[in-house]
């Protein structure tokens, strides 16, 4: 099927209507190894064929508040940061550990989840980095253009 590889770009707002809210740190997404002893390599954005943007990938757990009435595994989520660097949020810490954060470059691809006869669709969530960001993990296009 020609649309297995695909991510749908979409609207933060439109998918997170009450916002998000990081949970700890945005950490570097390693390989999986069998080998405990091999050196820990960060994952890059390549399928096997070696298409893809080449960018290190990063991964972070969120709350969606939206789902906190429908249970826990409708409030965590995982989300992959496809980034040069570590994106960083701008937000205060509103208690320890938790920031607002809003995603930019919002992309989801659906996948089937869950066991047996008790699946539904859910969804790998991708972003390119988070609103209000400085730290450099952002680069700014038309000046980027102007330089090169």
């Amino acid at each position: 099927m020609a649309l297995k590889d695909m991510w749908i770009p979409t609207d933060f707002d439109a998918v997170f209507p009450l916002g998000l809210m990081l949970v700890g740190r945005i950490e570097a997404d390693e390989e999986f190894s069998s080998d405990r002893n091999a050196p820990k390599r960060q994952k890059l954005d390549m399928d096997r064929e070696g298409n893809g943007s080449r960018k290190r990938m990063w991964k972070a757990t969120v709350m969606d508040p939206a789902g906190a009435g429908k249970g826990a595994k409708n409030t965590g989520l995982d989300i992959t940061f496809i980034s040069d660097t570590v994106p960083m949020p701008s937000a205060d810490e509103v208690m320890a550990g938790f920031r607002p954060i809003k995603l930019e470059g919002l992309m989801l691809k659906p996948r089937v989840v869950g066991n047996g006869e008790f699946k539904s669709i859910g969804f790998y969530i991708r972003a390119t980095g988070i609103v209000g960001d400085n730290s450099g993990a952002k680069v700014n296009e038309p000046a980027a253009r102007k330089a090169a």
